[in-house]
């Protein structure tokens, strides 16, 4: 992740400039760019988003998942572009920015979200998991399949894992899945996965 334009601008000015290559987000008026994701962090991503999308098809849900949606927190100046965003259509008509930025702000349009975690942790488990809290996002998954988190959050020694938060009464309760664990995902409570196989699916190292 690397600061790219030394000014602080508004998502407005970030939504106008951000060109089609390349992964950007905004930090709190920052412009940063993502690093590219090697193979195994791709892999990874692929494998959620099919088997995510065979389940909500499965349940005839009108959701979907976009290729490069933005998730702005209505309080600051931040966008995020997450791994992995299922959107539910119906909300989008009240969604003032999606017809021209692509972006939505509202929990109601978010039933979950995913960061598959990279060398900037930090950011996931942190900035964007209060953005996210405070946005109201029902379900947000982070998947630190290399174990870059810090040992408070996922052991000592370190070990993969995958972090379920659920919002009850505004906050995140955080559930953790190592191993051979089912998910359990309150959006998709029959959905059959463990951790291992999401593990699994990444087999080249982290971006």
């Amino acid at each position: 992740m690397t600061q790219i334009i030394s000014k602080l601008v508004t998502f407005e000015e970030f939504a106008k400039w951000k060109p089609e290559d390349g992964r950007y987000e905004l930090y709190d008026g920052a412009i940063v760019k993502m690093a590219q994701p090697l193979g195994g962090h791709e892999e990874l991503i692929g494998f959620l988003v099919t088997k995510l999308v065979i389940e909500y098809e499965r349940l005839q849900l009108p959701y979907f998942i976009p290729k490069t949606a933005l998730v702005k927190p209505p309080e600051n100046e931040s966008g995020y572009s997450p791994e992995v965003l299922i959107l539910n259509r119906p909300n989008l008509i009240n969604e003032p920015r999606w017809k021209k930025e692509s972006t939505v702000s509202q929990a109601a349009s978010i039933p979950l979200v995913v960061e598959v975690v990279s060398t900037n942790w930090r950011d996931d488990y942190h900035k964007k998991y209060a953005d996210y809290e405070e946005m109201g996002i029902l379900e947000y998954w982070i998947v630190d399949y290399a174990a870059l988190g810090g040992k408070e959050l996922i052991g000592n020694p370190k070990q993969p894992t995958v972090l379920i938060c659920s919002l009850d009464e505004g906050e995140y309760q955080i559930h953790k899945f190592r191993g051979d664990h089912r998910i359990q995902s309150p959006t998709f409570p029959e959905l059959n996965l463990t951790a291992q196989q999401i593990f699994a699916a990444a087999i080249s190292p982290v971006a």
